[in-house]
């Protein structure tokens, strides 16, 4: 059964699947080279606005402040998209009710990107003064409000489809999708930075990467249609029973595995800014190293980051998910302690703290995912997934680069771990205490 509407993207979608497969069979190939794709699109959108709020928007948006202040406002307004998130989780499951997968998904998209290739758009400070700042809040609301209705199931309709001794393989797939979206997004604003003077980068030189954004997310919307809105993979979803079901109601019967899923996630999401959007702030304020250079490091770390991600598949599979959450939290909790200083190492110290923190945060948000899908009953899992997810980001990585900055200035590098610290804490307490949850991770 198809989708409730049809759309001509939808119906173009189904026509290419026709094309390549006559035959109607469904590949886990194919989910997973979708969800590959779309969570590459959706970390590019994210880390290119990341990016921009360390060396862009306290330039062009808060001139009249220090650098430190001035990022620290840039910061402040980081965190609205996550607070909009759950928002357009609740109004986009009512549209995926009501006019099927497929419209949400189309809709969404197209509010991700022209939310994000506004702020290719945005004029300066000293063009509109503090409106600057509201309509940059403005369009970082949107993105968030857009990533909401961005949840097609198809992460959690693969980890249902894999094979019970290869859960762990298929659960690390969607998250390959972000250090390989931090990749293109560093690249290419290394690359502006590189052959730009730093007054044409300020200029209009930044603003290429948000145009990219934006026909990533065309490409990322035809890949997922072409799948969710095939009639095989509609009954794929149902038969799984992964429909949305009301938010106000799972939220009522299912609180509680929404809280222990997000924290169970948390020492991974909180890791996950203290190795991207953290060392490049505190090189571009504290130091006074090249950041294309810089941006180029980050790129390699990611790479072994990639490498990461892969091996948690293969370390979940023999030893299980939840230990293998449980031991990279206490390794992440060790490495909260001593780590953030390598950055005041030197090249060296800088590299050795990307790589070893990319590797850790591979080997762990390689499996965050993981701790969502089967905590639920199967009428709740296909919206209490996406819940989860919503304030696993908000809780763990939200606030985290305001909060490490804020914590390192006043108090020195070795305080920035404290956030990561807390993170890791609350996955521990997490798994320790929900016992249904290590029954099914394992």
């Amino acid at each position: 059964m198809a989708s409730v509407s049809s759309t001509p993207l939808e119906r173009d979608a189904r026509a290419l699947h026709r094309h390549h497969h006559d035959d109607h069979t469904v590949r886990p190939g194919e989910i997973a080279i979708g969800v590959i794709i779309g969570r590459t699109s959706e970390f590019f959108d994210f880390f290119v606005y990341a990016i921009a709020s360390v060396i862009v928007f306290p330039t062009v948006v808060f001139p009249f402040m220090d650098r430190v202040t001035a990022t620290a406002w840039s910061f402040a307004l980081f965190p609205l998209a996550f607070i909009a998130r759950p928002i357009g989780t609740r109004v986009f499951m009512s549209l995926d009710r009501r006019y099927g997968r497929g419209s949400r998904l189309t809709i969404a998209l197209f509010l991700l990107g022209t939310s994000t290739v506004a702020v290719a758009f945005l004029p300066g400070y000293e063009t509109i003064g503090l409106g600057s700042a509201v309509l940059l809040a403005l369009f970082r609301i949107g993105q968030g409000f857009a990533l909401g209705g961005t949840w097609d199931g198809l992460a959690s309709l693969l980890a249902l489809s894999a094979p019970e001794k290869n859960r762990g393989w298929w659960a690390m797939v969607p998250q390959l999708g972000a250090p390989l979206g931090l990749i293109v997004a560093s690249a290419l604003f290394a690359f502006f930075l590189s052959v730009l003077t730093p007054e044409d980068f300020l200029g209009w030189g930044w603003r290429y990467p948000f145009f990219v954004a934006f026909a990533l997310n065309v490409v990322a919307l035809f890949a997922r249609l072409r799948i969710v809105v095939t009639p095989e993979y509609t009954e794929m979803f149902k038969s799984r029973e992964l429909t949305p079901s009301r938010v106000g109601a799972t939220l009522k019967a299912q609180w509680r595995n929404i809280i222990i899923g997000a924290f169970a996630s948390l020492a991974s999401f909180a890791l996950f800014h203290m190795v991207t959007v953290f060392p490049l702030t505190w090189v571009h304020l504290f130091t006074d190293q090249d950041i294309a250079r810089f941006l180029l490091i980050e790129i390699v770390s990611a790479m072994f980051g990639v490498g990461a991600i892969i091996v948690s598949g293969v370390l979940a599979d023999r030893i299980g998910r939840r230990t293998l959450l449980a031991y990279t939290a206490a390794a992440i909790a060790a490495f909260s302690g001593f780590a953030p200083q390598l950055l005041n190492g030197g090249s060296v110290g800088e590299i050795l703290f990307m790589v070893s923190g990319f590797i850790l945060l591979g080997l762990s948000f390689g499996q965050s995912s993981g701790a969502v899908t089967n905590n639920f009953p199967k009428r709740a899992r296909y919206t209490g997934a996406a819940l989860t997810s919503d304030l696993a980001w908000l809780l763990g990585a939200g606030f985290a680069p305001l909060a490490a900055l804020l914590l390192a200035e006043h108090f020195g590098l070795i305080a920035a771990g404290g956030y990561l610290l807390s993170g890791a804490i609350g996955t521990l307490v997490a798994l320790i205490l929900n016992k249904e949850l290590a029954r099914r991770l394992d």
